[in-house]
């Protein structure tokens, strides 16, 4: 019978990438979870609660209002001539553009109607107001 010999003055020249692999995605995690907190603690908007929500929708422009009046478009503070110049330099490129329009709940209600009637009156015709779902309905008025 023949038995294996392994001499030590061998170069080892294979690469174990196991622990490698392991530590880049538990840092792919870190960063997804580290991301996503940062992403929602940047913008304070209390949004308003209904229990009868539709279904989410795909945004390619997405508007904020705070409390503070502050806007945000696609994540960045803008202003509404901001707003009009993004809607017409992107429409043609794409002409089922849609928005989703997220205020505090503490902005006055004619305020979110004039950004609707602004991204209306650019050419954007497919809109939302984004809420929060209630798991309750609420009965009764």
């Amino acid at each position: 019978m023949a038995a294996l010999s392994f001499d030590d003055d061998d170069v080892i020249s294979d690469i174990n990438i196991v622990p490698f692999v392991d530590i880049v995605l538990v840092l792919l995690i870190i960063v997804m979870v580290t991301s996503t907190a940062l992403v929602k603690a940047s913008f304070e908007v209390k949004l308003p609660r209904a229990a009868s929500g539709g279904q989410t929708v795909e945004s390619t422009l997405n508007i904020i209002i705070t409390r503070d009046g502050l806007l945000y478009l696609n994540g960045e503070e803008t202003s509404k001539a901001d707003i009009v110049g993004y809607i017409k330099l992107e429409q043609p490129k794409n002409p089922k553009m849609q928005a989703v329009i997220s205020a505090d709940q503490d902005v006055d209600y004619g305020e979110v109607v004039g950004f609707i009637d602004l991204v209306k009156q650019n050419g954007i015709d497919s809109f939302a107001l984004n809420i929060e779902r209630d798991e309750q309905p609420q009965t009764g008025l």
